[in-house]
Formats: C-alpha cells, sequence, structure tokens
C-alpha cells in the first residue's frame, strides 16, 4: 500500500480518536454528584437558612437549577438505591438495612442485577469512581466495584467516626476500604481523605469523559466538624451549633472539588448535581459497651443531640414520612445547556437524576422499568411535574401522596396530612375523611403489589 494510500486511513483515526478516547464519547459531559448525608430540607443560605454560611452550594444555585420540592427518602439506603438506579429502592432488595460489616454476618445487599448509573456510563466509554459512603450492602461479592465503579475509596456501611473510621454503633468495626481491600489510616479525617482521592480522580482524568459520584459522610453524625468553623457559630445555641459546624465543613470540601473543575478548565463540559439523601437527623447515640473496637470508652457520645436542622413551616426529619424526613435540597448546573439562577417548585426524586443524566449524556437506559423521568421538560420548560402520585417505604411503614394529599402508615393510626395548609401536616384529617384515606391506602396496596410482581426471588 502506498502512502498516498495510507494518508485517508490515517487521517480517518485520527478524527476518530481524541488521547485514546473516541471523539464520540470525549465529547460527552463529565458527570459530578454530590450527595449529601443528612443534609435537611433548608440546611444552606439558599434555601433560608441565613444562620449558615454556604458559599459553595449558594454559588451553584445561582449558577443552576434550585429545587424547591425535590424528594429523596426517609434514610440513607432507599435514597442511595433510588439515585443509582432510578427505581424505587423495593426493586433493588432495599428494603431494610444492608449489610454493614463486609468481614461480618453476611445481609442484605442491593442486587447485583440492578444496572446503576455507574454500569451505563461505563458502558458508553467513561471512566467511573465513587468516593465516600456506598451504604448498599457491604459483602465483598457486592458493592460498587461489582456494580459500575472503576474506583472506591471509602466506607462500605453507613457511617464512621472521622478519625478513627470504626462504625460505632453496637459493638463496631473497621469500615475503609480502597475496593475491597481495608485500608487503615488512623487519625486521618475522611472527609479530606476521600477529598482528597477526588482532586486526584479529577486531575487523572481530565481529558476524557468521568463519572464521579462523592457521597459524603457528613453532616451525619458524629458532627466532628473542621474546627475552622468553631468561631462563625459559637454565638448560634446547641445543637444547632454543633450541626452548622459540620454542614459549613461539607460545603467547604464540595467547594475544594468544584474549584478543582474550575481549575482544570472542565466547568463547561461538566454537569453537577448536588443532592441530600434524607432530611437531619435528630438522632442521640452513645457508646454502650465496654470495650468497644473503636477504642472509645462506655458513654462516649456521638449522636446528632436532637437535631439541629431547619425545616421551616415543615416538621419531621430522618426516619420519618414527614416532609421534613424526605423532602431535601437539590440542585443541577450545566453551563450553557441548562438554565441559570432559576427556580423550580414542581416535585421531583432522586429516582429521575438517572434518566436525566443519561439524557444529557446521549446513552440508553438499560431498559429496566424506570421509576423517575428525566427532568429536561421541567428544567427547560418549566413543565409540570411527572409524578402524580408518590410512594415510599421503608419496612413496613409507607407513605402515598396524591396531589396535596399524602397518607403515613406506620405503627399507629393512619396519619392524612394536607400540604397546601398553612401549617402543614399538623393536623390529621383521617377521621373526617376516611375515603379518601382508604382511596390512597387502595393506591398504596397497588403500587406494592406491582413492585412485588417484578422483583426477583418475590413470588
Amino acid at each position: 500500500m502506498t502512502n498516498g494510500a495510507l494518508t485517508p486511513l490515517l487521517l480517518a483515526v485520527a478524527w476518530t480518536w481524541a488521547g485514546g478516547v473516541p471523539y464520540a464519547v470525549a465529547e460527552r459531559p463529565n458527570v459530578v454528584i454530590l450527595f449529601a448525608d443528612d443534609l435537611g430540607t433548608l440546611d444552606a443560605n439558599c434555601y433560608g437558612s441565613k444562620d449558615l454560611y454556604t458559599p459553595n452550594i449558594d454559588a451553584l444555585a445561582a449558577d443552576g437549577v434550585r429545587f424547591t420540592q425535590a424528594y429523596a427518602h426517609v434514610v440513607c439506603c432507599p435514597a442511595r438505591a433510588m439515585l443509582m438506579t432510578g427505581r424505587h429502592p423495593q426493586r433493588a432488595n432495599v428494603n431494610s438495612w444492608q449489610q454493614g460489616d463486609a468481614r461480618g454476618k453476611p445481609g442484605l445487599n442491593m442486587f447485583l442485577s440492578e444496572v446503576t448509573l455507574a454500569e451505563s456510563l461505563r458502558a458508553a466509554g467513561y471512566r467511573t469512581a465513587l468516593f465516600g459512603k456506598w451504604h448498599l450492602g457491604a459483602a465483598f461479592t457486592h458493592g460498587p466495584t461489582k456494580q459500575g465503579f472503576d474506583e472506591f475509596f471509602g466506607l462500605r456501611d453507613g457511617f464512621i467516626d472521622n478519625y478513627n473510621h470504626f462504625f460505632l454503633h453496637g459493638g463496631g468495626f473497621h469500615d475503609l476500604y480502597r475496593g475491597t481491600e481495608e485500608v487503615f489510616a488512623r487519625g486521618k479525617y475522611f472527609p479530606d481523605l476521600m477529598t482528597a482521592e477526588t482532586l486526584r480522580f479529577l486531575e487523572a482524568n481530565r481529558d476524557r469523559p468521568f463519572f464521579l459520584y462523592v457521597p459524603f459522610n457528613i453532616p451525619h453524625y458524629p458532627e466532628q466538624a473542621d474546627e475552622k468553623f468553631a468561631e462563625r457559630y459559637s454565638k448560634l445555641p446547641e445543637p444547632r451549633r454543633s450541626y452548622a459546624r459540620v454542614v459549613s465543613t461539607t460545603d467547604d470540601r464540595m467547594g475544594r472539588i468544584l474549584a478543582k473543575i474550575e481549575q482544570l478548565g472542565l466547568r463547561e463540559k461538566t454537569i453537577v448535581v448536588f443532592m441530600s439523601d434524607n432530611g437531619h437527623s435528630a438522632e442521640s447515640a452513645k457508646i454502650s459497651v465496654q470495650g468497644h473496637t473503636s477504642g472509645y470508652p462506655k458513654g462516649h457520645n456521638y449522636g446528632a443531640n436532637g437535631g439541629g436542622g431547619n425545616t421551616g413551616k415543615w416538621i419531621g426529619h430522618k426516619g420519618q414520612f414527614l416532609e421534613g424526613g424526605i423532602r431535601v435540597p437539590a440542585i443541577v448546573r450545566y453551563p450553557g445547556h441548562l438554565p441559570r439562577g432559576v427556580v423550580r417548585d414542581q416535585a421531583i426524586t432522586a429516582c429521575d437524576w438517572l434518566p436525566t443524566i443519561l439524557e444529557l449524556c446521549d446513552v440508553k437506559p438499560s431498559g429496566a422499568k424506570l421509576d423517575g423521568a428525566s427532568l429536561l421538560p421541567i428544567i427547560r420548560d418549566n413543565a409540570p411535574t411527572h409524578h402524580r402520585v408518590m410512594h415510599w417505604q421503608w419496612q413496613q411503614n409507607w407513605a402515598v401522596r396524591e396531589g396535596d394529599w399524602k397518607l403515613i402508615q406506620t405503627r399507629g393510626n393512619p396519619l392524612l396530612v394536607n400540604l397546601a395548609e398553612e401549617q402543614p401536616e399538623r393536623k390529621n384529617h383521617a377521621a373526617e375523611q376516611p375515603q379518601r384515606v382508604e382511596q390512597l391506602r387502595a393506591m398504596h396496596e397497588a403500587w406494592a403489589r406491582e413492585i412485588a410482581e417484578g422483583t426477583p426471588g418475590s413470588h
């Protein structure tokens, strides 16, 4: 073959590849999800909490789209399943606490058959990483590197002490891993460790499309904040003071990541999503045993001290189906492609991010039934919500919402509330509206049957 004959072939190769990545892939946007842990309903300055210092969350909102009616779930596990799969968590085997200790007793883990956002993006040529908290089952047969993530560094369960990296409930256990390899870094502040991993990943993958999932383990208890925020909040009463310090710490580490994206010139080609997994915690917790594996003495306090979150007119907190337990901050930024500095009041859920991101990245969904839908009509055209009816369930407790009416069923009598009231969720309308209670209950039961029929091993 002559040199002249080679030239068109070489040109074709040159036009097809950029830095070892196909141009069709290289032109796709990067994706960064910053997922806060127990950051409550209104707990950012841009959401009305003017006593909080959250400049990075506020800047993200000013440069993107802020949602005022975004819903996650009552606790960590189901919210993360929603985010990763775009589906109700019950479809994924996430209806109770997932296995915590990777080296301990076998327990529940998210089904490997679930196709995560990471798996869809990796199949499309993305480099994928998770730095932070997984909490969808700690077993080595499962976990991030089994469900689409090329890299993982962090905790496989739900929370750790930020300095000794031990889970503190019960007798405790060590929980810090790189992939499935245990890491020992006692004395090093975990939010700094995971932020350093994130910055390294951004630098290393600046020339190729990447999906970076950063699920912080804060402001979740233990509320171990950066000392530089101590003076700022010294006049706030407890428990708001302790909580505010760790909220600002979360915002600060987010800011380091956003600054790196800016420094690398990736701002215009990176989708950034920010959300929290549930409302603020009101839990109190102390070491309850002698000889705890962490080394802390019996009686050591590590809880949220009754809760320092701000829910405004709403009531409730983490673990409850009241608005304060499931309504969370949410923001998306994609400069030049999505509106800037706008607010959307339509109801959305954590399930909606997967189809939204895949559409923006021009990646086809897996084909599994999704419970979320793309937010682009809401974002771009201010279209109505696509969630006519909304469902939540955790173990045997559940809630269903249609319009402004929400029915909550826990161990006691049903609670029927109207979100349009001036003081919402404080009055129970169940006794005066039994027909509406039964209508909403029937909706939940139909939903539960549909979920069960489509879940492996449930029938």
